[in-house]
């Protein structure tokens, strides 16, 4: 594996340490609704049927699960993530499905793709991107490896811009949330959250952070009142 640097080893370590009940917790702190996040997400990834996917910070392979849900099992998925903790859950959750063969895993942080130019028809990041420590190398690095016309697929966390909601998303974020966390986990990763999407760039920002990756066209949609952007960027075709 690429060597991680020390930022990917904090955020590796602090996966690793919570693995065992982020799912649970995923449900109970978004009160379901992560489901239905990923589900938008994959629904932007093409083609409808098959296809070959990349899945980056697939972490428990929840998104790499809802592809096949949507794509059927003709699709292929590579998981990448730089916790072997949190993709030891998800090898033991793709065997449950029957994906054995179908879902391959892979030890790599985001900088360092170890595959070829253009070889998937899309990439996806559910709720990574901020954790990636360069993130314009990052979004390269997505967008070489997928076909020119491919779709890069970004599920990230968001600030509401309604004052009444955003203050009670606010309050529930940074008060709230880190609070039932460590009751359940390590409580830090539950206070690392809040403080990493308040240092994400504005949705307006990232997409030009992906237009410059090479993304282009990219769509913007917030969902549930702005808690989370979907980003849908296309790989731009290469001239002639």
């Amino acid at each position: 594996m690429h060597r991680l640097s020390d930022h990917n080893r904090s955020i590796e370590e602090m996966f690793s340490s919570i693995a065992p009940r982020y799912d649970f917790l995923n449900r109970l702190l978004s009160l379901g609704t992560d489901r239905r996040w990923r589900r938008e997400a994959v629904a932007s990834i093409q083609p409808e049927k098959g296809g070959i996917h990349l899945d980056v910070a697939t972490g428990t392979a929840d998104v790499a699960l809802e592809i096949f849900r949507q794509k059927g099992n003709g699709a292929f998925v590579a998981g990448v993530d730089i916790s072997a903790a949190m993709m030891r859950i998800g090898r033991e959750k793709a065997a449950r499905a029957g994906l054995a063969g179908r879902l391959a895993f892979v030890r790599a942080p985001c900088e360092a793709l170890p595959f070829r130019d253009a070889v998937f028809d899309s990439a996806s990041i559910a709720f990574g991107i901020r954790n990636v420590a360069h993130r314009e190398g990052g979004l390269r690095e997505m967008c070489r490896v997928v076909k020119p016309g491919g779709r890069l697929v970004i599920l990230e966390f968001s600030q509401p811009e309604s004052a009444l909601f955003g203050a009670l998303y606010r309050f529930y974020f940074t008060r709230v949330l880190p609070r039932l966390g460590g009751l359940f986990s390590r409580r830090s990763a539950y206070t690392y959250l809040p403080d990493s999407v308040r240092e994400f760039p504005s949705p307006h920002t990232f997409a030009g952070m992906m237009r410059e990756a090479e993304c282009d066209p990219v769509t913007v949609r917030p969902l549930t009142r702005g808690i989370v952007t979907l980003y849908v960027g296309t790989r731009r075709q290469r001239p002639g």
